[in-house]
């Protein structure tokens, strides 16, 4: 079928990361996807190959194109009048409607299994009369699944730590805890940086580009100009890394022995990388990602102390307790298995939509 996906990037490492994993998963397994995408320029360094069989275009392009098979409108952004014009109209002179989905946000809360699948109907507009439903990402056998490649844990099984670093010229010590820092601006960073100093192995941290860079870069300036021995042993070191490709990042997960990460693409592909892990959530200002994020570590089965690492680290607790990888580890891998027994959102979103929303009668 013809796929068409929108998109609108609030964060350029969320929305567009999510749309074009799902687009090139659905190319993958045969189908044709038109991505629309109101600044694709995070592409450049996120998929620099692009792929074959998905057209990337501007918002402003969908205004003269029939529909295809099946609409997403990717975390609620909505379709321009013209295309719901168009929707319309291939509806009238089919007599069937294509597939409408609004794909939402990821998240562990009990509304996602409630509302996965259900109808949304268009009041109003120019497609007024059709409708829409809703496909909630989730951890559970009763939502829609977590993007997951078909080859992914063969393609992390073959993966070769030491020549990936070496590629990338990271000059790593083995009795060094390798980290990847990927982060907004977390409260409790002054408290990590002191942790990692104060040893008592040494850590490597890799830091991303972007936001994560600055506020690292930040906080360890601060630290110098208020004591310039702070780590005076050396047993911290970091690395400043690139923009990543989204297969790189994917590298940077396995490689390393703890992640940071933040967002929901981010937070995906660390449960499949089944290292301890740490999350940041999204801030929002009425502080419904607390509630979020305890609904998460419920499902996770966290443990007393990484409860208390995620509420530090996402500014809700203030003293970060000490890392203990080896029970976040097996925390994340029981978690990660129960996932792998779950089919993957494209399986779920290609049979959904082959079993009949687009067949609705008008």
């Amino acid at each position: 079928m013809l796929w068409d996906i929108f998109c609108k990037v609030i964060d350029n490492h969320g929305d567009i990361g999510v749309c074009w994993r799902l687009s090139v998963q659905l190319a993958e397994r045969g189908e044709s996807v038109r991505l629309w995408v109101d600044d694709a320029s995070a592409l450049a360094w996120m998929a620099p190959q692009g792929h074959p069989r998905v057209q990337v275009s501007g918002w402003e392009g969908s205004a003269t194109i029939e529909p295809g098979e099946v609409v997403i409108e990717a975390f609620g952004c909505d379709l321009t009048l013209r295309f719901q014009a168009a929707i319309a109209a291939k509806a009238q002179v089919r007599g069937r409607q294509p597939a409408w989905i609004n794909l939402e946000y990821l998240t562990a809360e009990t509304f996602a299994e409630r509302s996965h699948g259900l109808p949304s109907p268009v009041l109003s507009g120019p497609a007024a009369g059709l409708t829409k439903h809703f496909f909630y990402p989730g951890f559970t056998p009763r939502t829609g699944g977590l993007l997951r490649e078909p080859d992914l844990e063969q393609r992390q099984a073959a993966f070769d730590r030491a020549a990936w670093l070496h590629e990338h010229r990271i000059a790593h010590r083995g009795e060094a805890q390798l980290v990847s820092l990927f982060c907004y601006e977390p409260p409790a960073l002054d408290q990590m940086l002191t942790q990692w100093a104060a040893g008592p192995a040494p850590t490597h941290v890799l830091v991303t580009a972007g936001r994560a860079t600055a506020a690292v870069r930040a906080a360890v300036e601060k630290k110098q100009h208020a004591d310039l021995s702070w780590n005076s042993a050396s047993l911290l070191s970091i690395t400043w890394l690139p923009l990543l490709s989204q297969p790189d990042f994917d590298h940077l997960l396995w490689a390393c022995d703890l992640n940071f990460v933040r967002g929901e693409d981010s937070l995906i592909r660390a449960l499949w990388a089944g290292k301890p892990m740490v999350w940041q959530i999204y801030p929002q200002h009425d502080e419904a990602h607390h509630a979020k994020l305890a609904a998460f570590l419920d499902w996770l089965g966290a443990p007393a102390d990484l409860r208390a690492f995620y509420g530090a680290w996402n500014g809700i607790g203030e003293l970060l307790p000490p890392v203990d990888a080896p029970a976040w580890a097996t925390c994340v891998q029981q978690s990660r298995t129960r996932l792998q027994g779950q089919d993957d959102l494209v399986t779920q979103l290609m049979g959904f939509t082959a079993r009949g929303p687009q067949a609705m009668p008008l």
